[in-house]
């Protein structure tokens, strides 16, 4: 059986958050919210270094969040991502749109989905 598009958007696609306005709001506050997520967390150089929360980790170095780009990899378990909603999405057990609805609400950004009247 085929299925074929239909050109009326479905309500998952409607309610979709503009993913390029969250990480751009969230790149220019990046320190910030890296602090208030990953308490224990230093800067080195140009990345946020601290223990993952996910995982029984004893000590800072293996899970970096880069501060210019917000690529972040964990390199003890081999957990990466892009962006800070990527970021935010692991750190919290959120699918990518749970993610950046969160920080579009934490932001007081417009999600670019529908909003209640």
């Amino acid at each position: 059986m085929t299925r074929h598009r239909s050109s009326r958007p479905t309500t998952r696609r409607c309610n979709r958050p503009d993913f390029k306005s969250v990480n751009k709001a969230a790149m220019a506050a990046l320190p910030g919210l890296l602090r208030r997520w990953l308490p224990n967390g230093r800067i080195e150089g140009n990345e946020y270094v601290a223990r993952n929360p996910r995982r029984p980790d004893r000590h800072h170095g293996s899970f970096k969040i880069n501060l210019r780009t917000g690529r972040w990899a964990d390199f003890a378990c081999d957990a990466r991502g892009g962006d800070p909603v990527s970021v935010f999405a692991y750190l919290n057990g959120l699918s990518q749109t749970e993610a950046a609805l969160c920080l579009a609400t934490m932001l007081a950004i417009d999600t670019g989905g529908e909003h209640a009247p």
